[in-house]
């Protein structure tokens, strides 16, 4: 009685897991699946289906996206498009993207890409808490997407106990890039608010200018890489328990 209990806990639970898992979105023809990309061999033409989800710059006809799926996260480097082409993506358009697969120091991305919008529902991805991955290898799988970092603490970025630096070497001023560190479970890491992503007008860049050395923070971002895990961070408030 007990082994048949079992086996239909068990099944129970495989169901629930099945359940809860999401489903696969249908591709279009041609389109390559999340792993198909991540297997393709760098400088070979990748062609997806993504989300927009956040839009780091536009110049000289060229724009830089974070984009994101159900499978995983593309960055979209400098990708081809009028002014009036940008305004129209917005978070949550979807469209298909042909490019090819380039890395810089790390950070693999699309370039010379081209675009059209789909017909879609609109999609925007939750924070994938990524806290637990941080130090260990398995965070590059989830390279530039959408994550958050949890009860974290923030550290001095320098000598003198500041508590962010303008650019990497405190050498910037105010409208620069921000650079703060944080630890958890003893070790440190370097966040960034990217000024382009995020400029000083914005409630993220104001946040970390008014963090104190000590505070616990919980942060949600675009985890970027740089030689290193690099995230983009979009919004700090106080940690919650």
């Amino acid at each position: 009685m007990k082994r048949l209990l079992s086996v239909a806990l068990i099944a129970l639970t495989v169901l629930s897991v099945a359940a809860a898992k999401p489903k696969a979105e249908k591709k279009g023809k041609g389109v390559m699946t999340y792993d198909e990309y991540v297997a393709a061999p760098l400088d070979s033409e990748v062609v997806v289906e993504t989300y927009v989800q956040a839009k780091q710059s536009w110049w000289d006809n060229k724009g830089t996206f974070y984009t994101q799926d159900k499978e995983g996260a593309y960055f979209l480097y400098n990708m081809p498009c009028t002014q009036d082409e940008y305004n129209k993506l917005i978070p949550g358009t979807k469209i298909k993207v042909t490019g090819f697969k380039a890395e810089w120091s790390g950070e693999v991305e699309i370039v010379d890409a081209k675009f059209e919008i789909l017909k879609s529902k609109k999609y925007i991805a939750v924070a994938d808490d990524v806290t637990a991955l941080l130090g260990t290898d398995e965070l590059v799988t989830k390279q530039n997407k959408y994550v958050a970092f949890t009860g974290m603490t923030v550290e001095a970025s320098n000598e003198n106990g500041a508590a962010y630096l303008y650019k990497w070497n405190g050498a910037g001023q105010d409208g620069d890039d921000l650079y703060f560190k944080v630890s958890k479970d003893g070790k440190s890491y370097t966040f960034t608010v990217e000024s382009y992503l995020c400029d000083n007008t914005t409630d993220v860049y104001k946040n970390v200018k008014a963090l104190k050395v000590g505070d616990v923070i919980d942060m949600a971002g675009f985890l970027y890489w740089y030689e290193g895990p690099n995230p983009h961070i979009t919004s700090v408030c106080p940690h919650k328990e």
